[in-house]
């Protein structure tokens, strides 16, 4: 049975996929993982990218050449450093279910994809293709904003709503951490300091520690008069978060934290990415 770890990049050859990818690189030296570069053709995409050069009937071979040169690239580059393979290859379709497709096809554990607009992102969640993605993945998904460039995280924020399932999620959290020797922060945010929340938050404490078996961790529960998404974007901003992690089941607190309302107000994802668990 092939355990190799597998990661599928979408890119678009822009900026922001671009830094997708050097986040994939990073991640797949660190798994030892096959990397699948790919693309989803868009008629307006490579007419722009390809300008003088592009006419009608070879953008496939101009599609591919772009794809190879990626390739090389990141396989010079990460491939003696750890990553197992890199490959690419495009499909035409819708970009987002194509893209979902692939990754089952390929039986990804991880999609990491950049996002081009942050504005975007903040004013219309559901809307964009990154967004889009995410809510509907059923692999994890790693969303790297525009301007972001890799660097190894020195700490991670898990954002918890004390699901049964974050006992298992955490294991992924801890993994990440253990390989960047990172610090982790598991944080609550709560709108109402209430006892049940402290009562809540230390059985959860004391349900979690046996399953970490990592010694930098630490356990916030923090009361803000705004909303949890809110909350929590000022509490990463305090505590110098690298990355932001957190666990999209049955969209509760994901949905709580990403919603229309409060994404418009957040500017959190300006400058880190957003590393979104699915499966547990």
């Amino acid at each position: 049975m092939d355990t190799t770890f597998k990661i599928v990049c979408p890119t678009d050859f822009s900026e922001c996929s671009l830094n997708a990818i050097e986040y994939a690189a990073k991640l797949g030296e660190m798994y030892n993982a096959d990397l699948f570069l790919f693309h989803v053709p868009d008629k307006d995409d490579y007419q722009k990218l390809a300008s003088n050069e592009f006419h009608s009937g070879d953008q496939y071979s101009f599609i591919q050449k772009k794809l190879d040169s990626l390739v090389n690239i990141v396989s010079q580059e990460s491939i003696p450093k750890g990553l197992k393979s890199c490959q690419s290859e495009f499909i035409e379709g819708k970009t987002v279910n194509t893209i979902l497709e692939y990754a089952d096809v390929k039986d990804a554990d991880l999609i990491i994809m950049g996002t081009e607009g942050v504005n975007d992102f903040k004013q219309n969640y559901i809307g964009t293709r990154a967004s889009r993605l995410v809510e509907k993945s059923e692999r994890d998904v790693m969303v790297i904003p525009r301007k972001v460039f890799f660097k190894s995280p020195k700490k991670l924020v898990y954002a918890t709503d004390y699901l049964e399932e974050d006992k298992l999620a955490i294991q992924k959290v801890v993994d990440l951490a253990r390989n960047w020797d990172s610090e982790i922060d598991i944080v609550h945010v709560s709108t109402k300091m209430k006892n049940i929340d402290k009562s809540l938050h230390i059985t959860m404490v004391q349900e979690l520690k046996p399953f970490l078996k990592y010694e930098k961790v630490n356990f916030v529960l923090k009361s803000y008069r705004d909303e949890p998404g809110l909350g929590l974007e000022n509490y990463l901003i305090i505590s110098k978060g690298d990355i932001l992690i957190t666990l999209s089941k049955k969209k509760t607190w994901f949905e709580q934290i990403f919603s229309n309302n409060l994404s418009r107000k957040m500017s959190y994802f300006i400058n880190k990415p957003l590393y979104v668990i699915k499966k547990v």
